[in-house]
């Protein structure tokens, strides 16, 4: 989709001697990350990744997974980072569409197979190299360039391949500063997975802001409660919303005096966990983003305690120059205060999903987007969020499709058919549930549970299975979820 080009924002490289990843065990510099790049760029030169053969990166949140991500920006190389725990029929599936240069992964005892694309190693000690003081010169330029492949799931079938290129980054990056932007040798919080625009977010705008990266691989909540509340360099963290709920558990957490923003995203975000975040003095940047729009792209200004000066529920002004028009289902414009679809278009707004097929419902012929959210904005111009892509569950900050979810467990003998849909929860924002037809009634949940572990990921197993005589149905034979919510809600006295 063509779009008009506005001149980049600028962004300068960082000081070698600054701080660049910090985890539990080691702390590197800049310079040690120049060094990496140079020594990344000779181990792949063999497999010329560029363009539409990015380089595949299959492993866990790891220190050599963060350089690997940011020297590839660096040079230029588009990436591809899927879950450790991704199946080998969603690997065949994405190796049926990208042709990847290469693999990295550092992951011995994966039962994934590549065919036969080289699998690289990145040893830790890589990382360690102090390298010379003869200055880098990597350019923040290049802005049609790719800077990486992304999954992300629709409302309706097989998950999209999204391609983002360097200007979305830039965009992406400059916007979010306006807000916040940490400052030198402080810690922005990296304890979302990679694989998402969230977290390899959290690795592109530290190196554009010059700020520190502190890695914890995996989220362990007492540990992330004492490093938030005890350690000075802490600036920012980037969470979902169950992350967080989890953190205030805790009944005496609290965060240090100079530590400065919670950026919240990723799910639905209740007014509870807003309310109660606010009174324990945690500051708060609520946004609204996706992955074809490169993470967030609009934010609240700071929302601190007793700041009541922005609706707690709007999600913020979109950033310009990027626009936004919110539609009826004919694709007329609303008048401010009136609800219907969000259409988003500017330079952070992606250029089109890489099946092209996918574009001609999801563009106008203005190249305005369409992302199959529901809201309205006031007379502020800011936006509140009423409903995300109609039957996509987020749960935990992870998008589920339900149909794939439904596929899978129709494919289990003695399942006659089944429905997922999403329904409110305080922990994990959605929760999904199952509504599952059983040709014999003997069929246990825990064989269903077995079975679709074979085949999904672990968050896309529905929480809980309800067996059903029956499914209610529309005369076009489609299931009315609405109705199946209505009766978990009234069942459950929610």
């Amino acid at each position: 989709m063509a779009k008009t080009r506005d001149t980049i924002p600028p962004f300068t490289l960082p000081d070698p001697s600054l701080t660049f990843l910090s985890t539990e065990a080691d702390e590197f510099s800049y310079r040690s990350l120049f060094t990496f790049a140079r020594y990344l760029e000779k181990i792949v030169q063999p497999y010329r990744p560029a363009g539409e053969h990015p380089l595949l990166i299959v492993t866990d949140s790891s220190a050599e997974v963060v350089f690997s991500i940011a020297a590839c920006f660096l040079l230029k190389i588009p990436v591809f980072p899927l879950h450790k725990n991704s199946t080998q029929k969603e690997v065949e599936k994405i190796l049926s569409t990208v042709k990847p240069a290469a693999v990295i992964s550092n992951d011995r005892h994966s039962a994934i197979t590549f065919g036969d694309l080289p699998v690289l190693n990145i040893p830790y000690d890589a990382l360690k190299n102090p390298g010379s003081d003869e200055p880098e010169v990597f350019l923040f330029d290049d802005p049609e360039n790719f800077a990486g492949y992304f999954l992300t799931s629709g409302s309706t079938g097989a998950p999209k391949i999204v391609p983002l290129k360097r200007r979305q980054v830039f965009y992406g990056a400059s916007s979010s500063a306006k807000n916040f932007r940490p400052s030198l040798n402080k810690y922005w919080l990296l304890c979302l997975p990679v694989h998402h625009v969230g977290g390899i977010n959290v690795i592109y705008r530290s190196l554009l802001f010059n700020s520190a990266i502190f890695l914890v691989p995996a989220f362990d909540e007492e540990n992330i409660r004492s490093l938030l509340n005890e350690n000075k360099n802490f600036e920012v963290a980037s969470m979902v919303p169950t992350m967080l709920q989890r953190l205030l558990e805790h009944t005496f957490f609290r965060v240090q005096f100079g530590f400065k923003a919670f950026l919240l995203g990723g799910g639905p975000i209740t007014m509870h966990l807003i309310n109660e975040a606010l009174t324990r003095g945690l500051p708060l940047v609520t946004s609204y983003g996706m992955t074809e729009t490169c993470a967030q792209i609009a934010a609240n200004p700071m929302l601190k305690p007793g700041g009541d000066y922005i609706p707690k529920q709007s999600v913020g002004p979109v950033f310009e120059p990027n626009e936004i028009d919110i539609r009826d289902d004919l694709g007329q414009s609303l008048p401010l205060n009136e609800s219907g679809q969000i259409w988003l278009k500017g330079p952070q707004v992606f250029d089109g999903y890489l099946n092209q097929a996918q574009n001609k419902s999801a563009f106008d012929q203005n190249g305005w987007f369409n992302t199959g959210d529901f809201g309205h904005l006031n007379r502020k111009k800011q936006l509140f969020i009423e409903n995300r892509r109609s039957d996509l569950i987020v749960t935990g900050g992870e998008n589920v499709n339900p149909q794939e979810v439904e596929n899978a467990m129709n494919d289990i003998p003695g399942v006659q058919e089944s429905a997922v849909i999403g329904v409110p929860d305080e922990k994990w924002g959605q929760m999904a549930v199952a509504f599952v037809v059983l040709e014999n009634d003997n069929m246990s949940r825990n064989h269903i549970k077995k079975q679709l572990k074979l085949q999904l990921q672990g968050f896309k197993i529905p929480k809980q299975f309800i067996s059903v005589n029956y499914l209610p149905k529309t005369s076009s034979e489609k299931v009315k979820k609405s109705e199946l919510l209505k009766w978990y809600m009234k069942k459950f006295g929610l």
